[in-house]
Order: structure tokens, then C-alpha cells, then sequence
């Protein structure tokens, strides 16, 4: 039985059994108070010297050892109730006691006051993942999905797996890229975004998608960057733009709405409802940034500001390469207008990209996608890719299209980084779970690491030093 929540107080006079961790331990005169925790919270246990044998086991506890007690539960005097938690206004009697495991001294206090090195968090993060608030932060994350996947469940979406070792395909970032032993000389690529996955699917008439996906990037980081992440990823047919910002904006705000209601500490107020919208030219007219940060008070990570970035350009010239780049990515749609103008003048070509922005962060993006095959193929060539490079890479998008395309579009959504402004951390790592560091090292299990000759021999991979 565990009942270290707040209704404890309802168990008073019963026997129970408890198990957990010593979180401390304090000898007062001839009585052991110890403090248990569970993921729920803490509870006091007592031994009394009376009860000879388990009075001296407690004496031997220490913070971190699993321990099992059986005890009856009672009311605290009433100068000795602890306010700050919900069990405060009881405390156990020991009767019996039982060390499950001992533990060796922790690297470092396991609370949120203690101001730790990062690294040092990072390689004991079974240690990390002890303190409230971290256990807070992964309970949140893990209702803030199971919320995500009801809502678009309920809005007809069905949930699809999509493969983690691909096909590499420009989009944007590095490939992480993995040997092939059965093909010698030919790798798979793991997925930057399930894109055209997902745009398949539209054609194989699923019509509307979603999954809670992990991606991978092989880029530089910082705070709100890792080298693999996870994010919301949904695809519509028979869609407009502003069906999809519609129904994002009405799922933030569940979620919102319910993240106030898991966690009682978290204010949140909005800026801006609906959301605010804000073409292109004019967030870098005015801010000189296409991630304007809102918000009337900037000392506020409780006020959200969201804004939708629209009418963006279809592409920016690459002057090292002489050719153009896609601003978002190459499936993203023209719009209608503006077609004629990629025979004319390409740059003045405006897109149905759109990106959302909460506090100056870039929290999703997404457009209405290209379904023709000759628009495609007038992308690809004006983005400077051969007919060769086009047919092998992009072979099978193509093919597709020629069989009954349905108009389609999507988004992507961060959950990290949302989770990160939702919960007011500094750093995504504050939300993940196991994530790497600003250099992409996990220091728990020493990766990336050296592998030995024989697997590198399978592979066909020789390492040059």
C-alpha cells in the first residue's frame, strides 16, 4: 500500500505499509525521525526506542537506501505539523523495517534547492531524475501528450508510426547517417522529420495523421537544441491554411487550460486570444526577427505571447551556391497568385508557410504542401538540383503525386521546447528525460563511444584518426 499523498490524513489509525527512499534522517533525544519519498511525496516515519531491533536498524539509514516499513499512521502534535507538505499533519510509528538496498553517498544533495554543476546532474541523471521538480517536469510532459493524442483522437486523426532508418534527403540539416552490413557501402539516414511520410500518407488517403515522433539533426546546439528531439507531427488533406491554424490554436489552448490545472503553481495569461498573426515582412520590418518576442512585459518566461508568422517567401537566395533556398522546406506550397512569378522572378514568390512563435521561440512550423508533380519538379530545379539528383532522391514523392494527390498540408509542433516555456525552464534539457550536452555527449553512458574493429569491419567502415 502506498499513501504518501495528501490523503494520508484519511488513513489515521491504520496499519500500512510503506516503501520508498530515505530522503533524510534526524536523531532527536531518544527518537529516529526519517522522511520517506516516493514519487507521490514525502512522509515522516518515527521509531521509538522501545521497539529495540527496529529503533536500531533505523539508526544505520542513510539518504537514498530503499527501505520497506510497516507502521501505524498518526496524527502530529499540533506544533509539530509541516505545512509545506500534504503529509505534513501526519507521521508514521514504525513497527517494522526492512533495508531493501543500501546506497552509496549521493554526488549531491537530492533537492531542488542544491545548485548543482550540469554535468555532474547529467552523469548521475538517475540522481536528477529523484529531485521534484524534474519528476514534476516528466509527469507534466507525460499528461500534456496523453492530452494531445485524446484531442486529435476525437478530431478524427489516427495515430501512424512512420520508419526511423530512411532515405538521406536534403531538408534543411545534417543527416545522422547508419552503415548498411547487408548493403556494403550504402546507409540509411535517421529521419530529420517524417515529411514525406507523412505526405505519402495523404496520398495512400489517410486524410488526416498525427504522431508524437522522434527526429534527429546532426547540428550545432544550445539551450533549446538537442541532437534528437520530439515533436508533434500532423498532415491534413482537403485542408486550408486556416483550418490547420485553427485547430492548433484550439489545442494550445486545452493545453494551456489543463497545464494550470496539473500544476497549481503555473499562472499562465495570454497575450494575445486568438492567437495574434503577423505577416512576414513585417515581424522583420519591426523586430528585425521572423521570432518576435510579444510579450507586453519580457521579465513575465507566465505570459504567453503567441503569434503566427505568415505570407512568407518562397525562397532566398544562396549567393555562395548561386542558387536559390527554400525558407522553409522544398515541399512547401506557392501560393496560387504567386505562380507565375516562379517562371519571372522566383523571390518575389510568397509561400503558405506557416510558423508559430511563442516568446520570441519558434514553437512549430508547417505549410500547405506542394501535391502537383510539375510544381515539385519546378522546386527542385530552381533550388539547383539535377534531374539525376531529383530522380534519386525524390523518386518515390514523385511517383506518388501522378496517382490522385489530394491537396494536403501540416505542421510540426516542438513538444520539447514547448514544455520548456510552458514550465519556465531555461533549457529543453529540463524537460527530457536523457537529453545530451551543448556538444551532444551523454555522459550516463559515455556516448558516442569507440566501437570495436570487428563491427566496423562488418560495416565496411574504416576509421581515419
Amino acid at each position: 500500500m502506498r499513501i504518501l499523498s495528501a490523503k494520508t490524513i484519511e488513513k489515521i489509525g491504520e496499519e500500512v505499509k510503506l516503501s520508498g527512499w530515505v530522503h533524510n534522517r534526524r536523531d532527536h533525544g531518544q527518537l529516529i525521525f526519517v522522511d520517506l519519498r516516493d514519487r507521490s511525496g514525502l512522509v515522516q516515519l518515527v521509531f521509538l526506542p522501545d521497539n529495540r531491533m527496529v529503533y536500531e536498524e533505523a539508526g544505520k539509514l542513510r539518504s537514498e537506501w530503499v527501505i520497506e516499513v510497516i507502521g501505524k499512521v498518526k496524527k502530529r502534535p499540533d506544533k509539530m505539523v509541516n505545512d509545506k507538505i500534504p503529509t505534513g499533519g501526519v507521521e508514521v510509528e514504525v513497527r517494522d523495517l526492512k533495508i531493501l538496498n543500501p546506497s552509496a553517498t549521493p554526488p549531491f544533495e537530492i533537492s531542488d534547492e542544491a545548485e548543482v554543476n550540469e554535468e555532474l546532474r547529467l552523469k548521475y541523471r538517475y540522481l536528477d531524475l529523484r529531485r521534484p521538480k524534474m519528476r514534476r517536469n516528466l509527469v507534466v510532459r507525460h499528461k500534456v501528450i496523453k492530452l494531445i493524442r485524446d484531442f486529435l483522437d476525437k478530431q478524427g486523426f489516427t495515430e501512424v508510426e512512420t520508419p526511423v532508418l530512411t532515405k538521406s534527403t536534403p531538408e534543411g540539416a545534417r543527416d545522422f547517417i547508419v552503415p548498411s552490413r547487408l548493403h556494403p557501402g550504402e546507409f540509411y539516414a535517421l529521419p530529420q522529420s517524417p515529411q514525406q511520410f507523412k505526405q505519402i500518407l495523404m496520398v495512400a488517403g489517410l486524410e488526416r495523421y498525427f504522431q508524437i515522433v522522434r527526429c534527429f539533426r546532426d547540428e550545432d546546439l544550445r539551450g533549446e537544441r538537442q541532437p534528437e528531439f520530439t515533436q508533434l507531427d500532423l498532415e491534413m488533406s482537403f485542408v486550408n491554411q486556416e483550418m490547420i491554424l485553427d485547430l492548433i490554436e484550439k489545442l494550445y489552448l486545452k493545453i494551456i487550460q489543463e497545464l494550470v490545472s496539473f500544476n497549481k503553481t503555473l499562472s499562465k495569461k495570454l497575450t494575445f486570444k486568438p492567437f495574434a498573426r503577423m505577416d512576414y515582412d513585417e515581424a522583420i520590418r519591426k523586430y528585425h526577427s521572423d521570432k518576435p518576442d510579444l510579450r507586453k512585459n519580457k521579465d513575465d518566461p507566465n505570459e504567453l505571447a503567441f503569434v503566427w508568422i505568415l505570407n512568407w517567401p518562397l525562397f532566398e537566395w544562396n549567393a555562395d551556391e548561386k542558387r536559390y533556398d527554400a525558407c522553409h522546406h522544398i515541399f512547401t506550397a506557392p501560393q496560387e497568385k504567386d505562380l507565375p512569378l516562379l517562371d519571372k522572378d522566383p523571390l518575389k514568390a510568397r509561400s503558405w508557410q506557416h510558423d508559430l512563435v511563442l516568446n520570441g521561440h519558434e514553437v512549430g512550423g508547417g505549410s500547405i504542401r506542394i501535391h502537383q508533380r510539375d510544381i515539385q519538379e519546378k522546386i527542385f530545379k530552381l533550388i539547383g538540383l539535377s534531374e539525376k539528383q531529383v530522380n534519386e532522391k525524390f523518386g518515390h514523392l514523385l511517383r506518388a503525386f501522378e496517382y490522385g494527390a489530394p491537396p494536403h498540408g501540416g505542421i510540426a509542433l516542438g513538444l520539447d521546447r514547448l514544455m520548456m516555456l510552458l514550465l519556465n525552464e531555461k533549457s529543453i534539457r529540463e524537460v527530457m528525460a536523457f537529453p545530451k550536452t551543448g556538444d551532444g555527449r551523454d555522459l550516463m553512458m559515455e556516448a558516442p563511444g569507440p566501437v570495436d574493429a570487428e563491427q566496423l569491419k562488418e560495416v565496411g567502415i574504416n576509421v581515419i584518426s
